[in-house]
């Protein structure tokens, strides 16, 4: 069973327009509707950002970990 998403937005007088197959004229299908939750940024805090990537590169030598790259790769 083929499946079909459409993203779309009900008008002011409640209707839903969508395009659909020509396989699916005179057919009885379902009708799902979920309504989108809107995605809420929270705005990252100082703290929050260290606490997020602490740690992240600890104790790392930049230099060191570009020379054993590049000795790896033209070994």
């Amino acid at each position: 069973m083929k499946v079909y998403k459409y993203r779309t937005k009900i008008s002011q007088e409640g209707e839903i327009i969508i395009t659909l197959d020509p396989a699916l004229y005179n057919k009885k299908v379902d009708v799902i509707i979920l309504q989108k939750e809107k995605l809420r940024k929270k705005d990252l805090t100082a703290k929050d950002f260290i606490d997020k990537w602490a740690g992240f590169l600890k104790n790392s030598d930049p230099d060191k970990s570009r020379f054993d790259y590049l000795s790896d790769k033209y070994k």
